[in-house]
C-alpha cells in the first residue's frame, strides 16, 4: 500500500488529541456531501424536464423529417428525394406543405401555420392520441376539404371541435401586388369543413397556431403546385433513427437537412441545455466554497500532528512525502464527502420519482405534471464526482505546499 495514503487514511479515520479538528472534518464532508447532492439533483431534474418535453413532442412529429437547407419549397418528384422514398428502413412518407394563411369564422380571424398533409399522414405521426372530438381524422370526402385544427386555434375562432360552417383560408397570390382597390382580388381563398376533431399536443407551438388540411389545398391556396416544404417519414419497427438519419443525410446531400425528433426543436433542447449548464456551473462555484473548508481543517490537522512528522523526518521521510500525506487526507474528505452526496442524491431523486415530494403547485391539474420530473443519467453521475475529484485538487493542491512548509 502506499505509505502516504496510509498514514492519511489513518488520520482520517482516527481521533485527535483536539476534538475540534473532527468536528472541522466532519464540517468539511458535510459541505462537500451536500454541495454534490445539490450537483446530483438539480443535473437529474434538467434530465427530467428534458424527457418530459420529448414525451409531449412524440405524439405529433416524426421520427425523421426531411427539409431544404434553405427553407424554399422544392417539387415533390425531386430526383434527390428518391433515395428516401426508397430507402428499406422507411416504412411511411408524408408529404407536407406548411405556410402562414388567415383563417376567418364567424367573424373572428387568427393567422394560422395552415399545413397540407397527405391522407396518411395520422399513420406517419402518433396523431390519433392526441384526437380529442366525436369525429375521426378525415382530409377529404368527395369534393370537400376538412380541417383539423389545434385546440389553442379552435378556441381563437370560436369553432369548437365541431363547427357549423366552413372556416375560410386566405393567403395573397404569390409575385402579386396587393391590389388597394380590390384587396380581395390579390388573395387565394378556400373554405375547409369540420371533421369533428381538434388536436391538443399541450404545446402553444402547435396548439395555439397549427390547422391540418390536404395537400392538394394547401398547395393550390399558396400557389405552390406540385411543391412541398418537408417529407415526414416514419421508420420500419426495429430500425435505427441515427443510423437512418445518418443514412438519408449522406445520400441527400447539402441541399437538404435530416432531422430527428431532438432537431425539430432544436430551439427548445438548446436553451433547456443552457439552463443546465448555467446551473451546473454556479453549483460548482458552490462546491469550490465548501472545498474550502477542507484547509483550514488541514491546517489544524498540520498542527495537532507537528510531533508525528518529526518522527517520520527522523526516520528518513523528505518533504514530498510530507506534502503528500496531507494532500491524500485532503482528498479523503473530498472523496469521501462526495460518495456520501452521490448516494444522498441518489436517494432523493429516487424518493422523488416514486412519491414527488417536491410539487409544481399547490393544486393538482394546474400543469401537465404536479410534482418535479426527475431522470438520474450514468454520465452525471460520472461527471459531477470527476468535478469534485477536480475541484477539490485545484482548492487544496497550492494551500497544502504552503502550509507544509510554513507550519513544519
Amino acid at each position: 500500500m502506499n505509505f502516504p495514503f496510509y498514514v492519511a487514511r489513518r488520520y482520517l479515520f482516527s481521533k485527535k488529541s483536539h476534538h475540534t479538528i473532527n468536528i472541522i472534518s466532519g464540517i468539511s464532508v458535510t459541505g462537500v456531501a451536500v454541495a454534490t447532492m445539490a450537483l446530483v439533483c438539480t443535473l437529474s431534474v434538467f434530465n427530467g424536464f428534458r424527457d418530459l418535453v420529448a414525451q409531449l413532442f412524440t405524439s405529433f412529429d416524426p421520427q425523421l423529417e426531411v427539409v431544404t437547407a434553405t427553407g424554399v419549397p422544392v417539387r415533390a418528384d425531386d430526383p434527390s428525394l428518391k433515395a428516401v422514398r426508397e430507402d428499406a428502413d422507411v416504412a411511411i412518407v408524408t408529404e407536407c406543405l406548411a405556410d402562414h394563411a388567415l383563417a376567418l369564422y364567424r367573424g373572428r380571424q387568427a393567422v394560422v401555420t395552415l399545413k397540407g398533409v397527405d391522407d396518411n399522414f395520422v399513420r406517419c405521426t402518433d396523431l390519433n392520441d392526441i384526437l380529442y372530438g366525436d369525429g375521426s381524422f378525415t382530409l377529404r370526402a368527395a369534393d370537400l376539404s376538412y380541417a383539423v385544427p389545434g385546440i389553442g386555434v379552435a378556441v381563437q375562432l370560436g369553432c369548437g371541435y365541431r363547427f357549423d360552417g366552413p372556416i375560410t383560408v386566405c393567403a395573397p397570390r404569390k409575385g402579386e401586388r396587393v391590389n388597394m382597390a380590390n384587396p380581395a382580388e390579390s388573395f387565394n381563398v378556400d373554405e375547409l369543413y369540420s371533421s369533428g376533431v381538434v388536436f391538443s399536443v399541450r404545446q402553444r407551438k402547435y396548439d395555439d397556431n397549427l390547422l391540418l388540411c390536404p395537400l392538394s389545398l394547401a398547395q393550390r391556396l399558396f400557389d405552390r403546385g406540385g411543391q412541398i416544404t418537408s417529407l415526414e417519414l416514419r421508420l420500419a419497427d426495429g430500425a435505427d433513427t441515427e443510423s437512418v438519419k445518418a443514412r438519408l443525410q449522406r445520400a441527400l446531400g447539402d441541399r437538404f437537412r435530416v432531422l430527428d425528433r431532438y432537431d425539430q426543436q432544436e430551439d427548445v433542447f438548446r436553451i433547456m441545455n443552457i439552463e443546465k449548464a448555467i446551473a451546473y456551473i454556479f453549483l460548482t462555484f458552490i462546491l469550490l466554497v465548501a472545498c474550502f473548508n477542507i484547509i483550514g481543517s488541514l491546517s489544524m490537522l498540520i498542527i495537532d500532528k507537528k510531533d508525528d512528522v518529526a518522527t517520520l523526518r527522523h526516520m528518513g521521510a523528505d518533504d514530498r512525502l510530507i506534502e503528500r500525506i496531507f494532500l491524500f487526507e485532503g482528498w479523503l474528505i473530498s472523496t469521501l464527502g462526495a460518495v456520501l452526496g452521490i448516494v444522498l442524491g441518489l436517494g432523493l431523486c429516487l424518493a422523488q420519482q416514486h412519491f414527488g415530494l417536491l410539487k409544481l403547485g399547490q393544486s393538482s391539474g394546474n400543469f401537465i405534471i404536479d410534482a418535479y420530473p426527475v431522470s438520474v443519467r450514468a454520465t452525471d453521475v460520472v461527471a459531477v464526482f470527476v468535478t469534485v475529484a477536480l475541484v477539490s485538487f485545484a482548492a487544496i493542491w497550492y494551500p497544502v505546499r504552503r502550509l507544509t512548509r510554513r507550519l513544519l
